[in-house]
């Protein structure tokens, strides 16, 4: 039997394979670009995963290659862009899945808002705008500085703008207007307070918390991730009304099984969403679970993908939260800075020396031409260290991360 995976985030293919074979099944990961899962195939064992090159973009070719699979029982994806159709194609082939009508909200943002806002779950309602400088007027009157202009269907923190006066707000509203967005344009109230992350399990409508993860973001105007450690130490009763809320949210969202994403501002007012992602978080946030939990965390993603409860739900504590062993994990995105080739990278050598088990985990390989340095594009890798305590881990991987660094040249002309 197999179970297909309609393209993977970048890392976590192995911990899948190990699922799935575990569940009696084997992996088979369908993909338009290999360079994407250049680590996982990298380091996986021969035959552990077969991988299918297909235009992942094109329906009816991915129709005809999972009609090629032997005994397919289950579609799995952990991807905003190919979400909501394969959440179509697991319909179509009688598989089980999510409702495709409930992931087409998730991946709208300002539908999302507008559902919280009515619900009382979101202080800021989301104002849909033209990628027009003559918008900012209304912008202001109906939101107020700062705000935040972004995709309705934006993934890894591309299209993206904080505005903090009208002037910013003309130029991202312009800047919008030259680029080919993946949705319409919203607005939205910017939210003051330090970003966080609640990585959830659901099933059959209930909700767990795994736990939280700090968020560093870079300065403005670039919009793009730094850093992230879990488990957040919130202290017993801010974790459980963290727990409560993201519950709340996410039946008025309308996701009712399998992981979710929802990173969130702690402000003076309480938690205020920032946007809900129907899987297991990006970056290292799935090896990060698997460490810090003591479990392959992608058993359930696999259950939940054959229609089964996972076993994950029953090992939790009666607050919400999984219980951890004291092992606490951090990692930090190395991005290039300036846009080219990548050539390498100075300082992995030197990595040994830092204390907390710092760990190398390349997403570009040498070769790689760069075109953006603003979002997640320009990350090249990822520093992991491990601690008592997810401050320390921090400070471990940040230590080490700032003496990597990506060498450039010039692209090639064309």
């Amino acid at each position: 039997m197999t179970i297909a995976s309609l393209e993977s985030l970048s890392f976590g293919l192995g911990r899948t394979a190990e699922a799935a074979a575990a569940a009696g099944h084997r992996l088979c990961l369908l993909t338009a670009d290999r360079s994407v899962y250049l680590h996982e195939l990298s380091v996986l064992p021969a035959g552990a995963v077969t991988v299918v090159d297909v235009d992942t973009f094109d329906r009816d070719a991915v129709r005809r290659a999972l009609r090629a699979l032997p005994g397919l029982a289950g579609l799995i994806n952990t991807t905003d862009t190919w979400s909501l159709p394969a959440a179509e194609l697991a319909a179509e082939f009688g598989l089980p899945g999510p409702d495709p009508a409930a992931v087409r909200v998730l991946r709208d943002k300002a539908e999302v808002r507008r559902r919280l806002h009515a619900a009382g779950l979101s202080a800021g309602a989301a104002l849909p705008v033209a990628a027009d400088p003559s918008a900012a007027g209304e912008v202001v009157r109906r939101i107020g500085l700062p705000a935040v202009v972004k995709d309705r269907a934006g993934t890894s923190s591309r299209d993206v703008w904080i505005t903090p006066d009208k002037d910013a707000l003309r130029r991202a509203l312009t800047e919008a207007g030259e680029r080919g967005l993946d949705g319409r344009l919203f607005a939205e109230p910017y939210l003051a307070g330090p970003l966080y992350s609640a990585e959830t399990l659901g099933f059959g409508g209930e909700t767990r918390l795994l736990g939280v993860f700090s968020r560093q973001t870079s300065r403005r105007p670039a919009v793009r991730e730094e850093a992230a450690a879990f488990p957040v130490a919130l202290g017993a009763e801010l974790t459980a009304e963290v727990a409560g809320w993201v519950g709340r949210v996410l039946a008025a969202a309308g996701h009712t099984d399998g992981f979710a994403h929802v990173e969130f501002v702690l402000t003076a007012q309480g938690p205020e969403l920032v946007e809900i992602n129907r899987r297991i978080g990006g970056a290292l946030v799935g090896e990060a679970l698997c460490r810090a939990l003591g479990t392959n965390v992608y058993e359930a993603l696999v259950a939940t993908t054959l229609g089964r409860r996972p076993a994950l739900l029953d090992g939790l504590r009666a607050d919400g939260a999984a219980g951890h062993d004291g092992h606490a994990v951090a990692f930090v995105l190395v991005y290039a800075d300036r846009t080219g080739t990548l050539t390498g990278w100075d300082g992995l050598d030197g990595l040994a020396a830092f204390p907390g088990a710092v760990r190398w985990y390349p997403t570009r390989e040498p070769g790689a031409v760069l075109a953006h340095t603003g979002d997640q594009r320009g990350c090249t890798g990822m520093v992991w260290a491990e601690g008592p305590t997810a401050e320390l881990a921090m400070h471990r991987a940040w230590s080490a991360a700032v003496t990597v660094r990506p060498l450039m040249r010039d692209a090639p002309a064309g």
